[in-house]
């Protein structure tokens, strides 16, 4: 039997209660497929500094490296916000990311057809939207050098090189290949240098994917795009910031924030994370939404493991709790048959994902 070695980074706020039910759901689709996990709890964010004095332990970059994958729950809160920069939960993050290679993030956006209404806009505007977005994580504006503050004066750099672009292009082609065999590149090269050596790198990687057709498009347009027709779009390749900002809208286009899970992949070991934070105001009460999370553990299997099968189980799985009509509180007016704790949820879909 084959075993995975998973390292669990639970996080702050909700981020324990979210993990349990992702475990729960991955024990459940192990057993069904015959393999097992091995999992490895260690600190990141707010919870590692008041316990080690630093958000990012080295035992947890360790163990991390080591492991298959690492799954990711949430940091951070009010409680740490009047932290030294290096010491709050976001730096941390950061230097995670750094240290693992992660420059790759995955950013699924999908709208369930039972949670069409769920969403701000229109049905018929967001009913089959399946899309990705690709973001460079590792690079430009928020790692760029030269950066300070001096006095009345402040700047950041956006700085990417050519073999940045092309690693990061060549994730957003082969995902492409596997999907609708469609990239939008996203820049701003009618204004920044940067964005026009992001274009023409990205050129010159679309020839190597001949079926694959590639457009571009400026980010102030695709974030209109996204809105007035998201079904355009199939894989959305971008830099750290514009893509830091368009994965965020997309992830409104299925209603809540709570159903949308993300990875962040590189050379070494991915990391997969739901997109929401840690919603420290609604921690330990029972109701934070786990799909997001269990979704994440579906695309860990997928993307790291191999395990297909398995995640596709899971997927199903999440559809058929929704379009059973059971529903979190934050999708209690969509249509909800029964309204469940974030504890019930998991046990749902993971009986779901056993059986099917």
């Amino acid at each position: 039997m084959k075993t995975y070695n998973i390292a669990l980074i639970k996080g702050d706020g909700i981020g324990p209660e979210i993990i349990d039910e992702a475990v729960k759901v991955l024990d459940a689709v192990a057993a069904r497929f015959d393999f097992s996990m091995r999992y490895e709890e260690v600190l990141m964010g707010g919870s590692a500094y008041d316990v080690t004095g630093d958000p990012l332990p080295q035992e947890t970059i360790n163990v991390s490296l080591n492991a298959d994958a690492v799954l990711f729950g949430a940091i951070g809160g009010e409680k740490w916000d009047n932290l030294p920069r290096e010491k709050r939960p976001e730096s941390g993050l950061l230097r995670f990311r750094k240290e693992l290679g992660v420059f790759a993030n995955l950013r699924p956006a999908v709208v369930y057809d039972e949670l069409v209404n769920a969403s701000s806009l229109k049905p018929e505007v967001v009913k089959g939207v399946d899309l990705m977005v690709v973001r460079e994580l590792i690079g430009g504006i928020y790692f760029g050098e030269p950066k300070g503050w001096e006095g009345d004066k402040a700047y950041n750099t956006m700085v990417y090189t050519k073999p940045e672009v092309v690693r990061i292009a060549h994730t957003a082609f082969k995902i492409a290949m596997e999907r609708g065999k469609k990239v939008c590149s996203v820049d701003k090269a009618n204004v920044l240098d940067v964005s026009q050596m992001w274009r023409e790198t990205v050129e010159e990687v679309a020839k190597e994917y001949p079926e694959v057709s590639l457009s571009h498009m400026y980010v102030d347009n695709a974030a209109m795009q996204l809105i007035r027709d998201p079904k355009q779009f199939d894989v959305i390749l971008t830099g750290n910031i514009f893509g830091d900002i368009l994965s965020d809208e997309a992830s409104m286009l299925s209603g809540s924030i709570g159903l949308l899970p993300s990875a962040s992949v590189g050379a070494k070991i991915g990391v997969y994370e739901p997109i929401h934070g840690s919603a420290p105001d609604i921690a330990g009460q029972g109701i934070a939404n786990p799909i997001a999370t269990i979704a994440s553990a579906s695309m860990m299997l997928r993307f790291a493991l191999g395990e297909n099968e398995a995640a596709d189980r899971i997927d199903a799985a999440i559809k058929h709790a929704l379009k059973d009509g059971y529903r979190t509180r934050d999708l209690a007016n969509y249509d909800a048959k029964e309204l469940c704790s974030t504890s019930e949820m998991g046990d749902i879909i993971a009986n779901y994902a056993a059986k099917e």
